[in-house]
């Protein structure tokens, strides 16, 4: 994603507004357009990085589609299964939050998070050839249909993203810090998603309302801008990035400490501090469920918040900028392009390890389930 424009307007700031794709420029003493090696260079970096990580969020989202297909198959005997034998075993043997319903619910939700991601992906990768053609031509060549919905759906994916992984982190701490009370049906699930992806249309709507084609100066092109003004643009901005990095970041920063307090505790807290407590105590955290997800989370901080800094910079100091030359400036702004392109190439070797060692995880505890049945008094 990118909301500055690919070329730098007459102003000393650059537009923080325009994802993506060109602006006018009226300063003919300085060629705002880097060299033809570099443009080629760009475009074919940018083509490779949409062709890996389509053909990656592609495989996840047929991956994890088959594993949904497949549990439905079984959901008939499983719950016979469950009625016939492992209620009355669970009632003697076991607390709620460890049978096999509640972790067939957590995989459904954590599944749906992240067919969420990969189609989040997968939408933003669908801009790049756009982006690679605008790159290479001069003015808008999409229609005002277009440029609306090809403009607005930058802005759509990164928050429908950061969304979910916040859900997704608010789930992890929730299944370690109160499992009693945690809900993961696919309905709740469902709901999280939902929201997430609601509240990301209902942001990204100013871009696409105002978002318009105006004729360049020398009336041969068009270009696709927003209607407002430069305080407008800044106040829009600053929200945006509010709710794409710094309260997420916040939510999930405070989210991932308390579960590094919980995790320290569970290894150093003495087994007989909770024997004798009868509330439910908090599970361990799998360190390895956690750290991927974190690891998301991370690798989508480390793509966007550069880019974020490069967008907010011109609006909120922009005489550092004047001495920039616009190549230059041209040059930045394609590297961290390239860079937020380069998250969702490899968001899914995360998705795919993800799903795969939380789908571990779940026959783990199916199988201690099991030997808790065979152990029981009432078989």
């Amino acid at each position: 994603m990118d909301l500055s424009g690919s070329v730098p307007p007459p102003f000393p700031y650059t537009s923080p507004i325009i994802p993506n794709f060109s602006v006018p420029s009226s300063s003919p003493s300085i060629s705002p357009s880097p060299s033809l090696a570099s443009t080629a260079l760009f475009c074919s970096l940018l083509s490779l990085l949409s062709l890996l990580g389509i053909t990656g969020n592609l495989y996840t989202l047929v991956l994890l589609l088959r594993r949904r297909r497949s549990r439905r198959r079984r959901g008939a005997g499983l719950t016979c299964c469950l009625m016939t034998v492992l209620v009355p075993s669970c009632l003697a043997n076991s607390s709620p939050s460890s049978s096999p319903i509640s972790s067939t619910s957590s995989s459904s939700s954590l599944h749906l998070q992240v067919l969420s991601l990969a189609l989040a992906d997968l939408l933003y990768l669908f801009t790049a050839p756009f982006i690679v053609y605008d790159s290479l031509a001069s003015g808008w060549a999409f229609g005002e249909v277009g440029c609306r919905l090809l403009l607005s759906l930058d802005l759509l994916t990164m928050h429908a993203s950061i969304f979910t992984l916040t859900a997704m982190s608010l789930d992890r701490y929730r299944a370690v810090a109160h499992p009693l009370r945690t809900s993961s049906s696919n309905s709740s699930g469902l709901l999280r998603v939902g929201l997430a992806w609601g509240l990301a249309v209902a942001l990204s709507l100013p871009m696409m309302i105002t978002l318009h084609l105006e004729d360049e100066e020398d009336q041969e092109s068009q270009l696709c801008v927003p209607a407002w003004d430069e305080q407008s643009s800044k106040a829009y901005l600053s929200v945006l990035f509010c709710t794409s990095i710094l309260g997420p970041g916040l939510a999930i920063g405070a989210l991932y400490a308390t579960l590094g307090r919980l995790y320290w505790v569970s290894q150093t807290q003495p087994a007989w501090a909770t024997v004798s407590s009868t509330a439910c105590p908090p599970r361990a955290p799998k360190p390895k469920v956690l750290l991927l997800i974190l690891g998301i989370v991370l690798a989508f901080w480390a793509c966007f918040l550069p880019f974020w800094i490069w967008q907010l910079l011109p609006l909120y100091q922009p005489d550092m900028l004047r001495t920039v030359p616009v190549g230059t400036q041209v040059t930045v702004n394609r590297i961290l392009t390239g860079l937020t392109y380069g998250n969702s190439c490899v968001n899914p070797f995360f998705y795919t390890l993800l799903t795969g060692k939380h789908r571990r995880n779940r026959q783990t505890l199916t199988s201690a389930n099991q030997l808790c049945r065979k152990s029981s008094p009432l078989q």
